[in-house]
């Protein structure tokens, strides 16, 4: 008899958890934020396995068919099993595993996960599957999280204006006009955030590549202060700018993210800048009221009516009112006069080659390519990046070694001063700017300006610059408002973006890609 009751106390138990997961309705899972998820994992109406199913289906429904977003290279296939053991761990427990458990994650092609390829956007890297997770990603599976999909990316990162790869069939569609740029080189990433693919997304940023997909997708996109996040195990362009960072729908739900990812790395050495500038948890300077007696520099120079969009720059200036009205002090306008004359004056010096074949060579002995030159032999990759690939593997002299390595190094240590000096003299806590002051380009559309101020500040001198949603033009196109802060200032930008955030509410999902009906389906395991 007890033979019997064991086995069917464990089917009602499965029973009500399928019952009690099914309640939660595919509507509740648009624009989803992490807290909202573990709120409903925990009061027993949704499980991991049941979440990470509904995003399947969308990404089913809407990447590949319907709006054809275009943005995922690979779904996880081992993603839902990864899902069914940590409902198992958190039945046993009665606890999560980290502060990311169960959330479903869009990682960005360029990170290294030891369990699927990491393509970095390039046909010729296909079947390289690394030996070791990135430390990001080894840092967001140890917080509980399920990397649900990698997303496409500008092959090798290499443009912030489109997201376009051999290793996908054309563009990446930005789901708020699919006619439209998703930006990039995160545009992957952005577009499945916006539609709802998955909760949270990591990207990538050398000159753009989080802060342009997250402003033309109405996201949060955190590019953090150089050596603050691990560059370990994810492909390079070029090491004196990258980074990695999040891209999510929410400031609190980035926020939750860069907690995870943040910290030193023995593998990246410009980590160890991060030491002792790190709080506890970011977590605590969310504060709706941040912007009260807080002084915003704006930044004008980066937007004109001369370089603007007419609508960028009236939205601009009704974000400037919005943040007035929300309690902050606005100075305008802080100057920075020998920018352009900086940004003209530096050389471009390649470092792909040198960086990326040192990536290569920690692939190990399996690796599909040994060397830059053997993946330009191949011909797999996109006719658009040809170019960069040659022009880098032609140029063998270290980068340090060019005669304008110590000129380029001194003009970014002169712009990190000359801000630093603005701000300061200003006593202003951020400086403000629209990340375009042009809406998405229809794609293809290499002539309309792009209007990226994206490469301008931040990427050159290392300082975190934040973008958030400040509304829409047209068409319903989005357009993002930039805060650019001093080194290791994610705190006060932290408080100020999610102060912003929560005074106009200005994100909106878009149309595009509805709340799917409700399927029904049976979850339960023996």
């Amino acid at each position: 008899m007890k033979k019997l009751v064991l086995p069917l106390l464990l089917n009602l138990l499965l029973l009500v958890s399928v019952v009690n997961a099914q309640s939660f309705k595919p509507k509740q899972l648009r624009e989803a934020t992490i807290d909202q998820l573990h709120n409903a994992m925990q009061s027993g109406k949704l499980t991991a396995e049941q979440l990470v199913q509904l995003y399947l289906d969308r990404i089913d429904a809407y990447d590949k068919q319907g709006p054809f977003l275009n943005s995922i290279i690979m779904v996880n296939p081992k993603a839902l099993a990864e899902a069914h053991r940590l409902d198992s761990l958190y039945k046993v427990t009665g606890k999560f595993v980290g502060p990311l458990h169960g959330i479903p994650v869009i990682v960005k092609d360029n990170y290294n996960t030891f369990d699927m390829p990491t393509t970095n956007g390039t046909l010729a890297m296909k079947k390289s599957i690394p030996p070791n997770d990135a430390f990001v990603i080894q840092r967001i599976r140890e917080a509980g999280a399920i990397i649900i999909a990698k997303s496409n990316l500008a092959e090798f990162a290499t443009s912030g204006n489109f997201s376009v790869s051999s290793i996908l069939p054309g563009y990446s569609r930005n789901p708020y006009d699919t006619k439209r740029t998703t930006a990039g080189s995160s545009g992957g990433t952005a577009a499945a955030v916006a539609a709802d693919f998955g909760t949270i997304g990591l990207g990538t940023d050398t000159g753009s590549s989080i802060r342009g997909p997250s402003s033309h997708q109405s996201l949060v996109g955190f590019r953090p202060t150089l050596g603050l996040v691990s560059r370990s195990g994810i492909a390079p362009l070029a090491m004196t700018n990258d980074t990695g960072g999040p891209i999510c729908r929410t400031v609190e739900d980035a926020v939750r993210v860069l907690d995870v990812i943040a910290g030193y790395d023995k593998a990246d050495t410009v980590t160890r800048r991060s030491e002792g500038k790190i709080p506890q948890s970011y977590r605590q300077f969310l504060d709706k009221d941040g912007l009260k007696g807080a002084r915003i520099g704006v930044f004008r120079q980066l937007c004109t009516t001369k370089n603007s969009d007419p609508q960028v720059y009236a939205l601009f200036n009704k974000a400037l009112d919005e943040l007035r009205a929300a309690g902050a002090i606005v100075v305008d306008s802080v100057r920075v006069p020998e920018l352009d004359t900086i940004s003209k004056s530096a050389d471009t010096i390649p470092q792909l080659r040198r960086d990326f074949n040192i990536y290569l060579a920690n692939l190990g002995p399996n690796a599909p390519h040994k060397s830059l030159t053997s993946i330009i032999k191949s011909r797999q990759f996109h006719p658009s990046i040809e170019k960069t690939l040659l022009d880098s593997d032609k140029d063998t002299l270290a980068p340090e070694a060019h005669k304008g390595w110590a000129k380029n190094m001194a003009l970014r240590e002169r712009l990190r001063k000359l801000l630093l000096r603005a701000m300061d003299s200003t006593g202003v806590d951020v400086l403000v700017y629209p990340s375009f002051s042009y809406p998405p380009r229809l794609i293809g559309d290499l002539n309309t300006p792009s209007g990226t101020n994206n490469n301008a500040l931040s990427p050159p001198t290392g300082f975190p610059a934040f973008t958030v949603p400040m509304g829409f033009t047209y068409d319903n196109l989005p357009a993002g408002l930039q805060f650019f802060g001093r080194p290791f200032s994610e705190p006060t930008l932290v408080k100020l973006c999610y102060a912003y955030e929560q005074a106009t509410h200005h994100r909106m999902p878009p149309a595009n890609t509805p709340v799917l009906p409700k399927k029904k389906r049976k979850v339960a395991h023996t």
